[in-house]
């Protein structure tokens, strides 16, 4: 007969394990002797070891009474089935662990992946951050709204990130942002975006050019959204609308205003 504390050591568990195992009631609690001490026989340092295998073994403790108490075939498909269900956590576990590596590029907090390579891959391109920014913070919603959507537009995205000219119209927009509204540069600035948008969709399609077909209420929103974070593109937009395009999120060719050299 032994006490609570050599049971605990021969088994390799502490006391407070052995105590929460009486209390889940997967270890029979021996009276008491005369002393007042609990006294354990050999049985329970060998139903101890079994109890403290299953669980290390990833058995949840409300099914280890089950497999202690499990015949053969009983035990073999009760284990099958637990593993099955720590291969699912494991898989779940690894699914987090991917979002928490994500999220220390700080864009992959709230963006898709493919958002986010495409985010890079402007700045690569050497895009004005400030422009970066004003992207990622329409895509946002964007992705949340309709991320069924996202794989199709960003493959577009991609493919016009080919096309020297888009990234001439990145760059170009990079230097209105710096400029205030009277600058007569942001005049020529419009003149030459203009030129490029009427050129892109004379070439390839107006489709080319407006590649995003969104609800009104969501233009609204991440164009809000842009001109919060560049609030100069607010003029340009107003000239280019002179010049025959309208929107920031959703362009547009509109009819030319008068005007459109002012």
């Amino acid at each position: 007969m032994v006490t609570i504390g050599e049971l605990a050591s021969y088994a390799g568990v502490t006391v407070r394990a052995v105590r929460h195992y009486h209390a889940k009631g997967l270890l029979p609690e021996p009276e008491r002797d005369n002393s007042g001490y609990r006294r354990y026989d050999a049985g329970a340092v060998i139903e101890l070891i079994k109890i403290r295998t299953l669980a290390e073994a990833g058995v949840p403790l409300a099914r280890v009474r089950e497999l202690l108490r499990a015949g053969q075939e009983e035990f073999a498909a009760a284990v099958a089935d637990i593993d099955r269900q720590l291969q699912a956590e494991i898989r779940e576990r690894q699914r987090h662990r991917e979002r928490i590596a994500r999220l220390a590029s700080g864009d992959s907090l709230v963006l898709p992946p493919e958002v986010v390579e495409y985010l890079d891959r402007m700045r690569a391109l050497g895009v004005d951050e400030r422009i970066v920014q004003a992207e990622r913070d329409g895509w946002i919603p964007l992705a949340a709204h309709s991320p069924e959507r996202v794989p199709e537009w960003m493959a577009r995205k991609r493919k016009q990130l080919d096309d020297p000219r888009l990234v001439d119209f990145y760059l170009i927009l990079g230097q209105a942002l710096d400029r205030a509204d009277d600058d007569p540069r942001l005049i020529e600035l419009a003149d030459k975006l203009a030129a490029y948008l009427t050129r892109m969709a004379d070439e390839r399609g107006e489709d080319y050019v407006d590649d995003i077909d969104i609800e009104l209420p969501l233009v609204k929103l991440m164009d809000t959204l842009a001109f919060a974070t560049v609030p100069p593109a607010r003029r340009l937009i107003e000239l280019l609308k002179q010049r025959g395009w309208t929107g920031w999120t959703k362009l547009e060719r509109v009819t030319s205003t008068p005007g459109a050299t002012s």
